[in-house]
């Protein structure tokens, strides 16, 4: 089955008061109504189907945890795809994560003919999204194939809804233009020596379909052919569609419904917290990792290196020049060793900030690019206004100006509580903002505990963050003791047995 994944009608109000209610029934609904356009979606972003079949799976149970928070109902299903793409970058990001095992195309009843056209029409599909970038690819993937409105992509892509509208905005008439390139390109090719030279090969890379598309709009022979119009989902619907692996369902509802693998489902939903006010999951933000901090300092090694050396030269230097001129005293000071400096290891030394999601790729092969930003930029705030003023006088010292701009507002601090499991295997522990918007993150444990997530926190606001504890870590010898940290600072005191 190639082309839309079409979601038909669904009833998103009832499924999710279902699942509210703990309804099993419900859940294999669900699963049944929702799983096959989420596993496409999943195995674009991460082309591969193992990794593609164990996103879908954290899926639903992490669904089935959350879906008391959801305050709309009705957008279940965008919801839904939310929490699918928060824990596809989070499969993203981890090191063990597969690739290369790219699930089979769904079934088609076609004939050969049928199959020589449609494969006709991919490769124009596919040199047209090609000139798109990532996030651009994405927005026409969910827009058009999947029938999301902009509400729904505005809370998937964790973005506001005005930078929402623009980008499917700016998408649509940007796959416009490219698609006309690739007509005229593949119908059209020999009228202009550039195309012919542009397009030896298809399907076009995102490279050279960028450059087709500059051409046409600046030829005088390309800019005046005219193409047939052919919209955006007719373009689409000759997409391959990843058939979902048949024995999946069950071990879905195994693992969202089994009593002896809660603890499994509690760390699994930790994985999709914190949520906004609305319920939505916030987008990932893959913490930075070890190897880049090391990194950083090695870069600023030799930098050090070099201030120390000229430090050294400055004081020799100095010491030449006393040696002629100045007194004994003198002397002794400027050729004294300087202290040594502990610069590299300063707590107040800022690390390098972690990279940024990266851009998904939907049912187009072309490697993403970075998106351009859809908003308009926000106004600069006012600057103080000067007056003239007059020469100073000597010794009477210049008037200061009066105004002054406003002060950015202050970061707020993390206050962290701790939790006690008992006898069970997770707890959770609370983190609120106070004095200020907060962004932070899990940044370690201690002892047989795990925990990990990251967000952002307005001012008062509080989230949860569950701690579980190894399986293997059995409650002998009396009460035990571990800690979660976290920046921007705080550690939380976790006891258990």
């Amino acid at each position: 089955m190639a082309g839309e994944p079409g979601p038909g009608q669904f009833d998103d109000p009832r499924l999710a008061e279902a699942l509210r209610a703990g309804d099993v029934i419900a859940l294999t609904e669900v699963y049944d109504t929702y799983a096959p356009f989420l596993y496409d979606y999943c195995h674009g972003l991460l082309r591969d189907r193992t990794e593609a079949a164990g996103a879908l799976r954290n899926c639903v149970i992490a669904a089935r945890e959350h879906v008391g928070r959801l305050q709309e109902p009705e957008r279940l299903r965008g919801w839904l795809y939310a929490i699918a793409r928060k824990e596809c970058m989070r499969r993203r990001d981890s090191p063990n994560r597969q690739t290369g095992q790219e699930a089979p195309e769904a079934d088609d009843d076609l004939t050969d003919e049928q199959l020589a056209r449609r494969e006709e029409r991919r490769l124009l599909a596919h040199s047209a999204l090609a000139a798109l970038n990532g996030r651009q690819r994405e927005a026409i993937d969910l827009s058009v194939r999947h029938e999301l409105d902009e509400v729904d992509l505005a809370g998937i892509l964790g973005i506001p809804l005005e930078e929402t509208l623009h980008l499917v905005e700016d998408s649509r008439e940007d796959l416009a233009a490219a698609l006309r390139a690739s007509l005229i390109a593949q119908n059209h090719w020999k009228d202009c020596p550039s195309v012919s030279a542009l397009t030896e090969s298809w399907p076009l890379s995102p490279q050279t379909s960028t450059s087709l598309v500059r051409h046409v709009a600046n030829c005088p022979v390309c800019g005046a052919r005219d193409t047939p119009p052919l919209p955006a989902d007719r373009l689409l619907s000759v997409l391959p569609i990843a058939a979902i692996p048949g024995d999946l369902r069950l071990d879905v509802l195994t693992a969202a419904t089994a009593a002896d693998r809660a603890d499994n489902r509690r760390a699994i939903a930790a994985w999709t917290e914190p949520f906004d006010e609305y319920g939505w999951p916030l987008p990932y933000e893959p913490a930075p990792s070890r190897a880049r901090e090391r990194a950083s300092r090695r870069r600023r090694g030799p930098l050090l290196a070099g201030v120390a050396a000229a430090v050294a030269a400055v004081v020799l230097l100095v010491g030449a020049m006393s040696a002629f001129g100045g007194d004994s005293g003198s002397n002794a000071a400027a050729t004294r060793p300087a202290p040594a400096g502990s610069e590299d290891e300063s707590p107040g030394a800022d690390p390098e900030p972690p990279p940024g999601d990266g851009e998904p790729t939907p049912s187009a092969s072309a490697s993403p690019s970075p998106s351009k930003s859809a908003s308009p930029s926000p106004s600069k705030s006012p600057s103080p206004s000067k007056s003239p003023s007059k020469t100073p006088s000597p010794g009477r010292p210049p008037s200061t100006p009066t105004s002054r701009a406003p002060e950015p507002p202050k970061p707020g601090t993390l206050s962290v509580s701790g939790c006690s499991m008992g006898d069970g295997r997770s707890c959770t522990v609370t983190i609120r903002a106070v004095g200020g918007a907060v962004n932070w993150r899990v940044t370690g444990t201690s002892g047989n505990v795990s925990a990990g997530g990251s967000g952002h926190l307005s001012a008062g606001q509080s989230a949860g963050v569950r701690v579980s504890r190894d399986d293997s870590d059995w409650c002998w010898g009396g009460t035990k003791s571990a800690s979660v940290s976290f920046s921007p600072g705080g550690s939380a005191a976790v006891s258990y047995c």
